[in-house]
């Protein structure tokens, strides 16, 4: 029990040393919907740095439950950082902590799979699944849910597929999907609308199975 003790304790050294590209500031009575909408709103990076750092210690701990490095943890944690910095103007978030959770996870995932070789999906925000942060149970459980999407996505049909993938995989905006396709801004915004919505239909029915 006390080398359970110690051991925790050294953890959270580690993690107030992580040397991440975060701006510390004194906005400590703002929200997180507050900050984000600031960073938005202003473009500093300080209010998305603020934020990042209310739940950076969650990212490291979901990074080193996969890497189960903490130096290789921590480099995730800078990069994940990086990539919030265009990622959050692309998406409506509405539970940062949650979509933090998501993006920290598809990271640690799209990482090992490098490593095997295998397609990486992001699903930062089109297929939203149940987490509670504090079970840890719910963590492995979505490793199943990452490869049955990729599997419901397999299942769409060819122009909600194409848009899918480059509006969500590839990070692209509505005009470039459209360029891209030759599909018009209405086209593209009903077949992924109607894409996410079979997507989410296609994981409900996993689920019952």
């Amino acid at each position: 029990m006390q080398e359970n003790r110690d051991f925790h304790k050294r953890e959270k050294k580690i993690i107030l040393r992580l040397e991440t590209p975060i701006i510390l500031s004194t906005r400590l009575t703002l929200s997180d919907q507050e900050l984000l909408s600031a960073y938005l709103r202003e473009g500093e990076l300080s209010y998305l740095g603020d934020l990042f750092q209310r739940h950076s210690e969650m990212v490291y701990y979901v990074c080193l439950r996969y890497f189960k490095e903490s130096e290789r943890s921590k480099d995730a944690v800078m990069h994940i950082f990086e990539e919030l910095i265009e990622k959050v103007k692309k998406q409506e978030i509405q539970d940062f902590p949650r979509w933090l959770y998501v993006v920290s996870k598809n990271h640690c995932l799209m990482e090992l799979r490098r490593q095997k070789n295998k397609t990486e999906i992001v699903t930062d925000n089109f297929v939203e699944f149940g987490v509670n942060l504090h079970q840890e149970e719910s963590y492995q459980d979505r490793e199943d849910q990452l490869l049955q999407l990729e599997a419901c996505i397999a299942q769409l049909v060819e122009k909600q597929k194409q848009s899918i993938q480059l509006f969500y995989i590839e990070q692209k905006c509505y005009m470039e999907v459209s360029e891209i396709t030759g599909y018009s801004m209405n086209e593209v915004k009903s077949f992924i609308q109607n894409g996410k919505r079979n997507l989410k239909n296609c994981m409900e029915r996993a689920r019952h199975e």
